[in-house]
């Protein structure tokens, strides 16, 4: 599946483990360059700075409401945030 949809589809904890492990999945078969940050330190600096920015998606109309997709969000912008 689409690792942007399951993203969308992220409301709790199941979907959040589901949305992850698809996550882990997309860095062991991707071939291309879309994984931006390669290392651990590079993925939770990055994932972080996105979560400073953006006020946790706050600004980027992430609801607080729903903690479970802002957190899937924060760990998919450590895959593409610079």
């Amino acid at each position: 599946m689409d690792i942007q949809k399951l993203l969308n589809q992220v409301k709790d904890s199941e979907s959040f483990l589901e949305f992850a492990q698809a996550l882990a999945n997309d860095q062991k078969i991707s071939i291309d360059k879309s994984w931006k940050n390669t290392s651990i330190e590079s993925f939770l600096e990055s994932a972080t700075a996105w979560a400073i920015d953006s006020n946790f998606g706050v600004s980027q109309g992430l609801l607080p409401s729903n903690p479970w997709r802002q957190f899937a969000t924060f760990l998919y912008c450590g895959k593409i945030y610079e």
